[in-house]
């Protein structure tokens, strides 16, 4: 009675509405479970490359380093401060400031072009933007001699978040960029005068490390897509609440019809 009510000449466009919303609500349910199953895989991998031992990026490889972000790395070298660059918008807490990045010579260059470059650009941490306005400024957080550093391996950015700035393209006269707002590694290989291994290390936070640079990494989300799963099951009711909803409602108006 209540499929024939809904298809009647008087309740059919309600009846078409109704579903085409139900359809929608299971449409983002779908969706929902498409991006629990990318996150899933993405937290898996993740997972997996955690578990691998450190690599040594001073030493010759033949692994694909830019299949291997949020690896382990291990580097030895000296850092060259007069290529080094800033990165803006970061932040310290609630304090303003940027990345301190610096190519890390590596130390056997001989050995070190297997690797794919003779250095390595180092996200050696937060510094604040007060007193750092200019690459003179950031001397004072020089460390000379060889260092060997551990961190994790991570990938640069090449296109500009959609709505948000972009990093200027150089002017004729322009020769290199000092602040950045994203790790271009294509670009920033450019002004840089030797080769650079594809990818960038983060120093690892040290809870004993308090004076800047400051090494901070962002906290990965590898619970897998539960929230998408919570989304999803959301949906999946939404479309049968309006069908049922829908019904209900029409086999309240038939009854008091009735009566």
């Amino acid at each position: 009675m209540i499929l024939k009510l809904m298809f009647s000449r008087r309740w059919w466009w309600a009846t078409l509405l109704i579903l085409i919303i139900a359809a929608v609500c299971i449409r983002l349910g779908f969706w929902q479970l498409s991006r629990l199953s990318e996150e899933s895989s993405f937290a898996n991998r993740i997972r997996t490359i955690q578990a691998m031992p450190p690599i040594d990026l001073s030493q010759p490889t033949t692994v694909d380093l830019t299949t291997m972000e949020y690896r382990a790395a291990t580097v030895t070298g000296t850092y060259d401060f007069q290529n080094q660059v800033a990165i803006r918008n970061q932040y310290n807490d609630v304090q303003p400031g940027y990345h301190l990045l610096t190519p890390l010579r590596l130390a056997d260059t001989s050995t070190s072009l297997g690797a794919g470059g003779k250095a390595v650009l180092v996200d050696r941490g937060w510094i604040p933007s007060v007193g750092n306005s200019a690459p003179a400024d950031w001397r004072k957080y020089d460390q000379p001699g060889q260092v060997t550093i551990g961190g994790i391996i991570r990938l640069g950015q090449t296109e500009s978040t959609p709505g948000s700035d972009a990093d200027p393209t150089l002017t004729p006269n322009q020769t290199r960029l000092d602040f950045w707002i994203y790790v271009n590694m294509d670009r920033l290989s450019k002004q840089i005068p030797y080769p650079l291994l594809p990818v960038y290390v983060q120093i690892a936070p040290n809870p004993s490390i308090t004076d800047p640079p400051i090494p901070i990494l962002e906290t990965l989300d590898l619970s897998g897509g539960s929230t998408n799963l919570n989304y999803a099951i959301q949906w999946f009711s939404f479309s049968m609440l309006f069908i049922a909803g829908y019904a209900y409602y029409l086999w309240r108006k038939e009854l008091r019809k009735k009566t």
